[in-house]
């Protein structure tokens, strides 16, 4: 919602919220460096000949890391303007955000060895 208007954003202007919040998250480091990995997961699709289905497969898990990696950087900064001062509370929800996109890579790895490694061999 358009504050004071009871009406919601349009199409276009939500598309470009969607990407100014994709360049915030892009900002990061992390962000930054799984992007890198996708690419390369990308390409090793097409240099091994990866089936549709497993590309399908490896597309998934990119982009659930990546938006995993929004929504954390969107949590940060929300807790960040809630708490500003270091709170054992504000910590915890930053670390288990932290966590949700580690286990999303951790999970999306294994599937790429067991994508890749058949294949490289």
């Amino acid at each position: 919602m358009i504050p004071g208007t009871g009406k919601g954003a349009g199409f276009l202007s939500s598309f470009r919220y969607a990407c100014e919040g994709l360049s915030a998250s892009f900002k990061g480091r992390n962000f930054r460096i799984q992007v890198g990995v996708a690419a390369l997961a990308i390409f090793l699709c097409w240099l091994l000949r990866v089936s549709c289905v497993e590309t399908c497969v490896v597309l998934i898990c990119i982009g659930l890391v990546l938006a995993g990696e929004c929504l954390n950087t969107a949590l940060e900064a929300v807790v960040d303007l809630a708490c500003p001062k270091i709170h054992p509370v504000a910590k915890l929800a930053k670390d288990c955000a932290a966590a949700a996109v580690l286990v999303l890579s951790a999970v999306s790895s294994i599937i790429a060895l067991i994508i890749f490694v058949p294949k490289l061999f």
